[in-house]
């Protein structure tokens, strides 16, 4: 026994290290290739500081107020893009579940769309639907209804699989219909993950709604780009941190409401 696990240390060690090697070659080789200069970025660093210290701080806090309208569009944003994104993904994670669409070519046809949703940005969504619809709070709401239905979609399909394919095999073995079996048996036992995955989604929007304002999508984020090109830097600041106290203010809010509930 003792042999074999003296043995063992020098196997470990031997597949750690390569395991080391492997990621520093890796790392190596993708500096060089996309021509990264560390030493340039390390140096750069004080300039960078330099340059936020003397043009960004302080904050303008007194010029805040007046951005309060784009601070709630930005959580309204987040608020309507869940709702209706939790709504239309709950039916489509139906169809997308094996166990309550018994129609594989259906549930094919559901996934591709899904997927094909849920695998493009929502700021590519914005700068898409900027070109198609200009520049609007409509854009921003699209894109982020439409980015939070892909994800949203698949996380409630696999919930409902895990439920159906543990805890509902007493109501088929009984004769329950389909609708007794979704209202009887899996709504009840997929409320708790649905409000989890809903309630995570709205702090990915909170994050998401503050951003597309970058592409003109509205927002907080059309107002901090504004100022960032017209040089208004101690503004932009302000917003920033209004930004980041409001993005740490949901978070705390919709942890304590998660646990409240569980």
């Amino acid at each position: 026994m003792q042999r074999s696990n003296a043995s063992a240390v020098p196997t470990k060690t031997y597949n750690l290290a390569i395991y080391l090697g492997l990621i520093a070659l890796t790392t190596i080789v993708t500096f060089m290739y996309l021509d990264i200069n560390m030493m340039e970025i390390v140096l750069s660093f004080p300039q960078f500081i330099s340059f936020f210290v003397t043009n960004f701080w302080p904050a303008n806090i007194a010029s805040l107020p007046t951005y309060l309208p784009y601070v709630i569009e930005t959580i309204l944003f987040a608020v309507v893009g869940t709702y209706v994104s939790a709504i239309l993904a709950f039916v489509l994670g139906l169809l997308m579940a094996e166990q309550t669409n018994p129609f594989a070519g259906f549930r094919v046809v559901v996934r591709a769309l899904v997927s094909f949703m849920r695998n493009i940005p929502v700021l590519v969504w914005a700068s898409l639907l900027v070109y198609i619809f200009g520049i609007g709070s409509l854009v921003g709401l699209i894109a982020l209804i439409l980015a939070t239905l892909g994800f949203l979609t698949r996380s409630y399909a696999e919930s409902i699989d895990e439920i159906a394919g543990s805890k509902l095999d007493a109501l088929k073995a009984s004769g329950a219909s389909y609708w007794q079996i979704l209202f009887h048996g899996l709504l009840p036992e997929f409320a708790p993950a649905w409000l989890n995955w809903t309630l995570f989604s709205f702090e990915i929007n909170i994050r998401a709604s503050s951003i597309l304002g970058m592409v003109g999508a509205g927002g907080i984020g059309i107002m901090i780009q504004t100022n960032i090109r017209l040089f208004k830097y101690h503004e932009a600041l302000s917003l920033i941190i209004l930004l980041v106290v409001m993005v740490l203010l949901t978070e705390f809010l919709v942890n304590r409401l998660r646990r409240a509930i569980s």
